[in-house]
């Protein structure tokens, strides 16, 4: 670490000044970061009465946009996790500027033919020297190809990404050492929010993923006709250069233009929710950022959706948890929630389930008797999740995501019609959710699933049986025994042997039966057995038997 340190000492000064300019300078302290890199004292004291007239939101967001490209992102990716983050801080971080100065056009030509291997007039027949935007990662320019087609031409900013790997690097060093010297950086695991960011903001470095990602999204959304996801041009991409199709209309939040050009803003929010719920919902693979500014409104109210740099996926468990959820919400169901809540993330040894329990149904007061045409969804996500993690659940990013997608799709559609009932559009996609949980094909699949699991369970027990007598035998049976998955283990054993309790008490009286009958028609006697209905009334016997046998298992809920 500490080689690290002089390697990056210019720059772990600059986070060093940044962080006391903007009234954070008791972080330096506390680390010790002072220490190592004596900074006068003079930076600790001024300032000071300006940022006691600012928020903290906003002096955070004033540190993120000093410290230039990396820390800008981050900020940007952290705005998507109201879980971690207070809501006011959120909203700071939601104005961060992502438009910086341009780079000169020589540059973006060299990067461009080094990329690529060709010679820049040999790809594009005109091409803009001025960009249509600039953001911190890189610019986007107009160009037209040979054949006549119009594209945009993405390229990254020169050396940028040696820049985000160096920050990047530094803030994972702050992070480790900000856990061993300040408790609350140790409870909200500040290293492992830090690893999780970086690994985003890297995915966006990679151009390659941002066309792979608008690639999986068409395919996906073909048999909505009224979205249009733009064409790749895979010969003309690469790593720092991402060539797609141009798409040119009115922007979504131009309501004025809109309504002169005759478009239906009704019809447009209703189709960028179905779109979303779709996403999310269905195909467990969304677009993260739906605001308006990657958005545009094309010829016949066709939606164009750009800039796919930041998705969210869900494993098909995930896409079921998260309608359960919804559902229990929906039926201000306590249990449910509670139920969806614990499936979805990792659950600490001593939650306290009677406080999470609370803290839900303040949440279901919240939206009680409340029309579900007025409940805002992405909101009632977010704060079960904030519920969640405030009792140390942690809940996959992806999932947390949701959330904020939800949000901000819904601050757009409720610009465009006021309104608009989400909850209504949802309810369907909710429906055939629930009916593909229950497809007769996947419960057959996840019965064998749970077979295997059965069987496993039937083949370990001697192990464990054998290990525990030992334990005994030996006189060193411990006072306190840490057996991971237990609970799961006895279920599943509780299981596997009523199951086997079945089997075999109606072996036995069916060979009781078989017995009797046999015997006496051997004997060929008249006999007051012989004489009596038998097998009726052992088949009703057997009837009863199964019945009793059958409720009392289903109703211990470990069959």
């Amino acid at each position: 670490m500490i080689e690290r340190r002089f390697r990056h000492m210019k720059r772990y000064r600059e986070i060093a000044v940044a962080f006391t300019r903007n009234g954070f300078g008791y972080i330096v302290n506390e680390i010790g970061l002072h220490e190592v890199l004596s900074l006068p004292k003079r930076i600790f004291t001024k300032n000071r009465k300006d940022n006691h007239e600012k928020t903290t939101g906003e002096r955070i967001r004033l540190f993120l946009e000093e410290l230039g490209p990396t820390f800008v992102k981050l900020g940007q990716i952290a705005s998507t996790r109201p879980d971690l983050i207070p809501a006011d801080i959120i909203k700071e971080l939601e104005k961060l500027q992502d438009h910086v100065k341009p780079f000169p056009f020589q540059e973006v030509k060299l990067i461009i033919e080094k990329e690529l291997e060709l010679k820049l007039e040999d790809v594009f027949v005109k091409f803009e020297m001025e960009p249509r935007g600039s953001a911190s990662i890189g610019q986007v320019h107009y160009a037209e190809l040979k054949n006549g087609e119009s594209v945009a031409v993405k390229v990254q900013r020169p050396n940028i990404e040696k820049q985000v790997r160096t920050d990047i690097e530094i803030l994972k060093e702050l992070a480790k050492l900000a856990e061993q010297k300040l408790d609350w950086a140790a409870q909200y695991q500040v290293a492992d929010i830090i690893d999780e960011f970086s690994k985003a903001l890297k995915e966006e470095l990679d151009y390659f993923h941002e066309g792979r990602n608008a690639g999986r999204m068409q395919k996906q959304l073909e048999d909505l006709d009224y979205i249009k996801i733009p064409k790749v041009y895979w010969d003309f991409s690469s790593k720092r250069v991402l060539t797609m199709e141009y798409m040119e209309g009115i922007h979504i939040s131009d309501n004025e233009q809109l309504v002169e050009q005759g478009i239906n803003p009704e019809l447009i929010a209703e189709r960028i929710v179905e779109a979303v719920m779709k996403q999310i919902l269905m195909d467990g693979f969304f677009h993260s950022d739906p605001h308006p500014g990657n958005m545009t409104i094309l010829d016949n109210q066709i939606i164009g959706l750009m800039d796919f740099g930041m998705v969210g996926r869900l494993t098909p468990d995930m896409k079921s948890h998260l309608a359960s959820l919804i559902i229990g919400m929906m039926k201000q169901n306590t249990n449910a929630v509670i139920k969806a809540i614990m499936k979805m993330g990792i659950v600490p040894d001593r939650v306290d389930h009677d406080l999470l329990r609370a803290d839900v149904d303040v949440l279901r007061d919240k939206y009680y008797d409340v029309p579900l045409s007025q409940v805002s969804l992405g909101e009632a996500v977010t704060d079960l999740f904030s519920v969640a993690h405030h009792h140390g659940i942690q809940i996959p990013a992806d999932l947390t995501l949701v959330g904020k997608t939800l949000l901000t799709m819904e601050g757009l559609v409720v610009r465009l019609y006021p309104e608009i009932s989400i909850i209504d559009i949802a309810e369907p996609f909710g429906r055939k959710l629930i009916m593909e949980r229950y497809r007769p094909k996947r419960v057959v699949g996840d019965s064998f699933e749970y077979w295997g699991e059965y069987m496993e369970i039937v083949k370990e027990g001697p192990q464990y049986v054998k290990e525990a007598r030992a334990l005994f035998k030996d006189g060193k049976f411990p006072i306190e025994v840490v057996f991971p998955k237990a609970v799961l283990f006895l279920n599943k054993l509780d299981r596997v042997s009523n199951q086997l309790s079945f089997a075999i008490v109606l072996l036995a009286f069916s060979i009781i039966m078989v017995g009797l009958i046999i015997g006496s028609a051997i004997s060929q006697q008249s006999s007051l057995l012989w004489n009596i209905p038998a097998i009726e009334i052992g088949f009703g016997i057997a009837v009863l038997m199964f019945l009793w046998l059958l409720y009392s298992i289903f109703r211990s809920g470990r069959f």
